[in-house]
């Protein structure tokens, strides 16, 4: 297993190196500059900034100065926040975004799991084709379109109506902002992170069911006079999971990645909103510095996906 994870993490030092470099090359392509506002500065100060922030220097020199300054952990100064580095604005946001990000999948998780057992045991009923067009629905429609609307029908319609019937509403969840309501602030963003992965992952474990559903150990559990519960949980979860665990990595990634959008529409002061704030302003070190910490947070959920999914098949922890 050792071997296995030092495999692993030395096949991701080339790739991540490959991202960084197309990150960076991508974005000094992009038009305008850091400086750049709709107030002209004078030409001198100009020249002076850029040779601060050694923006006058060829860009393969550039390129150079920054690799060696990331591989000792350094991504530089924000071009756009004064007097602060990418690595305090990333170590700063990051926990807003993890807290949202960890909330949305374990949701995701727990229900998606639950909807997916609930219609494999019930195949081919109302219940089944219920849960499944719900699944349909929630693949269908971005968490970007959904976002606006819950917005609109709880914390604005919801909340006007039950104000008005005198009813009290400090339960409900609200339309944004962080830190002043605690956990009602939460709700919105976290449950429109996970709409879309409950979809994915109710489909993924009603197929998986269904099959182990039909295996010859299950049927061997019947016939000792097990109940349907227990058969269910000490047979046919473990291994009716491993799609589920499989998709943990690319739903990881794609939740923290739409975060970007939900921090925008709700107002988190995560570091995907950082992301698009410096993309907007042509921050250069602070997207790079997101791109990076997104790469390595994205290799890192696939590697605890991989060894996750050794520990629930005995015959891939044999492999490994």
């Amino acid at each position: 297993m050792f071997r296995y994870i030092l495999r692993r993490l030395l096949v991701a030092i080339p790739t991540l190196l490959v991202i960084v470099s197309l990150a960076f090359f991508l974005v000094r392509a992009a038009p305008g500059g850091p400086f750049d506002s709709d107030r002209k500065l004078p030409p001198e100060i100009e020249a002076n900034l850029n040779k601060v922030y050694h923006l006058n220097e060829p860009l393969y020199q550039q390129y150079f100065r920054y690799m060696g300054n990331a591989l000792r952990g350094d991504f530089g100064p924000s071009f756009q926040y004064a007097d602060r580095t990418v690595n305090e604005i990333i170590r700063d946001n990051f926990l807003v975004s993890f807290q949202v990000g960890v909330s949305a999948i374990v949701l995701a998780v727990l229900v998606g799991s639950f909807l997916g057992i609930c219609a494999a045991v019930r195949q081919n009923t109302r219940a089944d084709y219920g849960i499944m067009g719900f699944a349909t629905i929630g693949i269908t429609i971005p968490n970007f379109v959904i976002a606006p609307l819950l917005v609109l029908w709880i914390a604005v319609l919801l909340r006007g109506w039950m104000q008005a019937h005198g009813w009290n509403t400090d339960w409900l969840p609200r339309a944004g902002g962080w830190g002043e309501y605690g956990i009602t602030q939460v709700m919105l963003p976290v449950l429109c992170l996970a709409l879309p992965q409950i979809a994915y992952i109710s489909r993924l474990m009603r197929g998986s069911m269904i099959e182990v559903l039909h295996s010859n150990h299950v049927r061997t559990a019947r016939a000792k006079g097990l109940s349907e519960r227990q058969v269910i949980l000490r047979h046919c979860l473990k291994p009716a999971l491993l799609p589920v665990v499989s998709y943990l990595g690319p739903a990881c990634a794609a939740v923290m990645t739409g975060s970007v959008v939900i921090e925008q529409i709700f107002g988190i002061p995560g570091i995907g909103r950082n992301f698009v704030q410096g993309a907007i302003n042509r921050d250069y070190t602070l997207v790079l510095g997101v791109v990076v910490f997104y790469g390595a947070l994205i290799m890192l959920f696939n590697l605890l996906v991989d060894l996750a999914y050794a520990f629930l098949d005995p015959k891939v922890r044999l492999q490994s």
